[in-house]
C-alpha cells in the first residue's frame, strides 16, 4: 500500500458498494463494468479500443508485476475508462519497462481503485450481470456516486466505434518487404496486432475509418477486406451494416472479427444480444465445427450473434464450449468468414493464427 494512500469507493448501479484504495488518477471514472480473467497483458486490455466505456475488473489478484513498456500498445491511446485489482504490484521486474501500472495509470488520467475483494466483484456480475458503476477518489458518498451512476448511458444500443475510429485513412508502417495482398481493414477499434499479423503474412494494409462506405473502399483495390473488433452495441450501426452489405455482394474475400463478426451477422439477416457478462480473458474454449479441434482463444465481447437468426446461407462455423454461443461463422458461397474472439493474441495463446492464413488463402485463390 503506497504512503498517504487515498481511500476510494466502488459503486454498482444496483447500490452495491465496495471500499477500496486509489492508484493511479485521482478523480471519478464512469462506465460498463467488466471483469477479464487474463493473468498478464494489462497493459493491452488497457490500450484495446474494444474497452471504451467500460471499467476493467481484472481477476488475477496481483496486476503490475512487470511493469509497462513502450512496445505493447495495442493502439494510439489507452481506452478504458477505469480499472479494478485486488492488488497492484508498486515492484516492477522487468528489462523492457519503463515505468510502472501506477504511473502509467496516472499519465494517461486512468482512475484505478484496488484493495477490493476483487473476487466478491467478479461473483456479483456473474449473478447480476455487467452494470454501470463508478469508481471516485474526490466524492466518497456512495449515494452521491450512485446518482451520477445512475445518469450514465447504458452499453445496449451505445454507438461507440465512431469514437475510437481514426479521422482519415492510413497506410500501416510496417509491411512485407514484398507484399503480395492488399488488406482494406476497418478501424472499429483495430488492435495494432491485428495488423501486424497481416504484415507478417505478406500483405500491405490500409486502415480506414469506420465511416467509410463500400465504394470508397473498393476504389482502393484491396485484395480482402477486414472488419475489425471494437466496442459498443453492433445493432445501433445501421449505416454501417448497409454498407458491409454492399461490400459483401463484391466478392472480395472479407474477414471479420469480435464486432466485425457481430456486424457481419447483422448483414446477413441474423441479429445480435446481449450478453448477460460478456466473454473477456486469454482462456475460451472454442470447437472448430469444420475440423473438430479445440483452441483456447482470447476474448473481449459482450454481444454476441443469434444462432437461430441466421439464415440458411450461413454456415455456423465456431461454438464457445463454455455456454455455446455462436463463436464463428462463415457464409456458404460467398468467401466471407469470421469469429468471436481475438485471432491476434495480445494478449491470449497463439492457437488461432490460422485463421490469417486462412484469409490470406482466401485472397491468394
Amino acid at each position: 500500500m503506497q504512503e498517504q494512500s487515498i481511500k476510494a469507493i466502488l459503486v454498482l448501479e444496483d447500490g452495491r458498494v465496495f471500499e477500496g484504495i486509489s492508484f493511479g488518477a485521482v478523480g471519478e471514472a464512469f462506465g460498463e463494468i467488466v471483469f477479464n480473467t487474463s493473468m498478464s497483458g494489462y497493459q493491452e486490455i488497457l490500450t484495446d479500443p474494444s474497452y471504451a466505456g467500460q471499467i476493467v475488473t481484472m481477476t488475477y489478484p496481483l496486476i503490475g508485476n512487470y511493469g509497462v513498456n513502450e512496445e505493447d500498445v495495442e493502439s494510439r491511446r489507452t481506452w478504458a475508462e477505469g480499472f479494478v485489482v485486488r492488488e497492484s504490484s508498486r515492484i516492477v521486474s522487468n528489462f523492457r519497462s519503463t515505468m510502472s501500472l501506477d504511473d502509467y495509470l496516472k499519465a494517461n488520467n486512468i482512475v484505478g481503485i484496488e484493495h477490493i475483494d476483487t473476487r466478491a466483484l467478479v461473483r456479483h456480475i456473474r449473478d447480476k450481470g455487467a452494470m454501470r458503476a463508478g469508481i471516485s477518489s474526490v466524492d466518497s458518498n456512495a449515494e452521491s456516486l450512485l446518482k451520477k451512476v445512475l445518469e450514465q448511458p447504458e452499453m445496449q444500443d451505445r454507438e461507440l466505434a465512431s469514437s475510437v475510429t481514426v479521422e482519415e485513412a492510413y497506410a500501416f508502417e510496417q509491411t512485407a518487404a514484398d507484399p503480395k495482398y492488399h488488406v482494406v481493414a476497418f478501424d472499429f477499434g483495430v488492435k495494432t496486432n491485428s495488423l501486424r499479423e497481416f504484415a507478417k503474412f505478406g500483405c500491405r494494409v490500409t486502415v480506414v475509418p469506420s465511416s467509410t462506405t463500400a465504394a470508397e473502399v473498393l476504389a482502393l483495390e484491396p485484395d480482402g477486406i477486414f472488419l475489425s473488433n471494437g466496442p459498443g452495441d453492433p445493432a445501433s450501426m445501421k449505416e454501417t451494416i448497409a454498407e458491409i452489405r454492399q461490400l459483401a455482394v463484391s466478392g472480395k474475400p472479407i474477414f471479420g472479427i469480435c464486432l466485425g463478426h457481430q456486424l457481419l451477422g447483422e448483414a446477413f439477416g441474423g441479429k445480435t444480444y446481449k450478453l448477460k457478462f460478456g466473454h473477456r480473458g486469454g482462456n475460451q474454449p472454442i470447437k472448430d465445427l469444420t475440423t473438430g479441434k479445440i483452441e483456447i482463444a482470447s476474448h473481449n465481447h459482450g454481444f454476441a450473434v443469434e444462432a437461430e437468426s441466421l439464415p440458411d446461407e450461413i454456415e455456423i462455423t465456431h461454438v464457445n464450449l463454455n455456454d455455446n454461443t455462436v463463436a464463428g461463422l462463415r457464409h456458404r458461397k460467398l468467401p466471407i468468414f469470421s469469429v468471436q474472439y481475438h485471432p491476434e493474441s495480445a494478449p491470449g495463446p497463439h492457437d488461432s493464427e490460422y485463421l490469417f492464413e486462412r484469409f490470406i488463402e482466401l485472397m491468394k485463390n
